[in-house]
């Protein structure tokens, strides 16, 4: 009889033994499943916010006004996505055709090329501005570095908000691999708006890659042909005003002439 008592107890402790050995290797599994969706949810968040934080940082194409500008530092409200809005100058003006001149910035001299024939409504309104003296006395209120890599002039207000007094799209001759060569001058424009472009532009120091939106990417108008070295070491290199990776530059930059021929 006490044989038999012993051989129970024995066959019960190996039994708990056998189950609290599947209850560890059961929640092992399940540490194992929780790590594995905490490292997957967590790999899903650091790319969308990665996205995002490029969209935000880009999403004026690089640096927007908050509304689309005017002539004055009020702005307007947001132009009715594909509607070009006020006097925009014919794509006609820009005669399909290479446009040669000059930017100055401070006492930089860049030489510069306009294609009017990739980018017939966007250049049209370039050259209107610079016939007619807007840029003259405006600033580069904008320096971005670390991966994006631009200067962004053209708004008379100086801080983002001014424009010409109309607004135009669509987004024209944009790099479909999202790639803007060191050289490229584009123009700036609202998130998710290809009709918000006005006479704000930027040119790229470094190559610099940019990611599109609903509306596409950025209008690309032409390149600096000289100087961007002397523009390099003489303004950009010298980074932000506080150091940042994004806002005014260090050496403040006026557009002191802009010729186009």
């Amino acid at each position: 009889m006490a044989s038999n008592d012993r051989q129970a107890r024995e066959e019960r402790a190996r039994l708990r033994t056998y189950q609290a050995r599947q209850e560890v290797h059961v929640r092992k599994q399940r540490r194992r499943v929780r790590d594995n969706v905490i490292a997957v949810v967590s790999l899903v968040v650091v790319l969308a916010l990665a996205t995002a934080a490029q969209l935000f940082f880009f999403s004026g194409g690089p640096g927007t006004p908050v509304a689309e500008p005017t002539e004055t530092p009020t702005a307007t409200p947001t132009p009715p996505a594909g509607e070009n809005q006020g006097d925009v100058p014919s794509p006609d003006l820009a005669e399909g055709r290479t446009w040669t001149g000059t930017l100055t910035l401070n006492d930089v001299p860049l030489g510069v090329e306009l294609d009017g024939e990739a980018a017939p409504q966007a250049v049209a309104s370039e050259i209107s501005l610079i016939q007619s003296g807007f840029y003259d006395g405006t600033s580069c209120h904008r320096l971005t570095r670390e991966n994006i890599w631009v200067l962004q002039c053209g708004d008379p207000a100086g801080d983002g908000t001014g424009g010409p007094g109309y607004s135009y799209g669509p987004v024209e001759n944009a790099p479909e691999d999202g790639l803007y060569p060191a050289g490229t001058i584009a123009m700036a424009r609202q998130m998710g708006n290809a009709y918000s472009q006005g006479s704000q532009f930027f040119l790229v120091y470094e190559d610099t890659q940019l990611t599109p939106d609903e509306a596409g990417g950025y209008t690309v108008i032409g390149r600096v042909t000289s100087g961007l070295d002397e523009l390099k070491s003489g303004i950009t290199d010298a980074g932000t005003a506080d150091g940042a990776t994004d806002g005014a530059p260090a050496v403040p930059v006026t557009i002191t002439g802009f010729t186009i021929q």
